[in-house]
């Protein structure tokens, strides 16, 4: 069972798909490992590291691999690469990519979705989704920080008091709390909002207060699976015109709201913007899916008279380090059901709902239903 590990040919994309802890782990399974040369540079792992884990370091890693571990989903010239019938295992962001799910499909791989894990117990450990999120709403709190002109603590000095920063976060899941602490790690006076009712106890236990019209709808606004419902029309204006109002005192807005394969629900209108103080800043974590801000644009920093509006893509992938290291232990525990202990081989359980969920391509066509080829 020889599993390889791609180095990302996206310059923009840090992350690599192992740390030497989980080839180790690998090992230990019985799997060789190869790795491509200079695939963890970025991420701060030298070969030198992976090598001393056990792994192979070589520019011929992919040949023959049962098992191809990525951070992003492969291009056609990767492809070309891969052996048929390899297991590839990635980000896919399969979502609107017909094209590029029926060319994986071409080249005979079996390509797995790791975002599409189902959340119950047993996937936690496997959930990148929850992994990656809580570094970005980390990241976008120091972002915020960093765009910003001022202090975020209350100072009381000799020379006078600067005020605590004011911090609205939009959008409760896992990027939405780890924004809200670590704002109030920081010292600013923390507000968030979420159309699920079960995020205002979670937001008021990390010590910010809850912003919210809690309605009749409102009481029913979560789905099965923990996201947010689409709300209706008239909720959507009353939930505007409180945020309205409350976004023109805020310093810092930092919103997080995506719904996976929909684009990102409109939060923030251009003249909501218009209305924070000189020297705000907003935050967008979702402006990869279209964004929550009017006027953010996918890697750039906007300035609207001095209101800025931070569009980072990838925002994981600034604190590579950290982003990766969870994000090869994520793969590790999904790769290690995968495999006979005893026989120490590879034993894919097609049938297993953590495969199903998955599992986007196999025998040259698209498997997935939600992503099968229209007729």
């Amino acid at each position: 069972m020889k599993i390889a590990v791609a180095k990302e040919i996206d310059p923009l994309e840090p992350r690599v798909a192992a740390s030497p802890d989980t080839v180790k782990k690998f090992k230990a399974l019985g799997a060789e490992i190869a790795i491509e040369p200079g695939a963890g540079i970025k991420s701060g792992l030298p070969d030198s590291e992976f090598t001393a884990a056990g792994a192979t370091v070589s520019a011929d890693a992919l040949k023959d691999a049962d098992i191809i571990i990525k951070v992003k989903r492969p291009e056609a010239s990767e492809l070309a690469q891969y052996k048929r019938g390899a297991l590839v295992i990635a980000i896919m962001d399969p979502y609107g990519n017909d094209a590029a799910l029926k060319t994986m499909a071409d080249a005979g791989i079996a390509a797995f979705a790791m975002e599409l894990m189902p959340r119950i117990t047993r996937a936690q450990v496997m959930d990148v989704l929850s992994s990656q999120a809580n570094l970005a709403g980390y990241r976008a709190v120091i972002e915020g920080a960093e765009a910003f002109g001022r202090a975020f603590p209350m100072m009381m000095t000799a020379a006078g008091t600067v005020p605590a920063a004011k911090v609205f976060v939009m959008g409760v899941g896992v990027a939405g709390l780890q924004a809200i602490a670590t704002a109030r790690r920081l010292g600013a006076v923390v507000t968030a909002t979420d159309v699920r009712p079960a995020t205002k106890e979670q937001v008021e236990s990390l010590g910010a207060k809850f912003l919210a019209v809690e309605d009749e709808e409102f009481k029913n606004a979560q789905t099965a699976g923990g996201y947010a419902k689409e709300m209706s029309k008239e909720y959507q204006a009353k939930q505007a015109a409180l945020t309205a109002e409350h976004i023109k005192k805020q310093d810092i807005v930092i919103t997080t709201a995506l719904i996976p394969g929909r684009p990102a629900p409109k939060l923030v209108s251009a003249d909501m913007v218009k209305s924070m103080k000189p020297g705000s800043v907003l935050v967008d974590l979702a402006v990869e899916r279209g964004g929550n801000v009017e006027g953010a644009k996918p890697g750039e920093v906007v300035d609207l008279d001095g209101i800025k509006i931070v569009g980072y893509t990838n925002v994981a992938g600034r604190v590579a380090a950290s982003a990766s290291s969870l994000y090869a232990r994520n793969l590790f525990s999904f790769i290690e059901t995968m495999v006979d202990k005893k026989e120490k081989k590879l034993a894919v359980n097609w049938d297993d709902e953590l495969v199903k969920a998955t599992a986007l391509t196999k025998d040259g066509a698209v498997i997935h239903p939600n992503f099968q080829p229209k007729a």
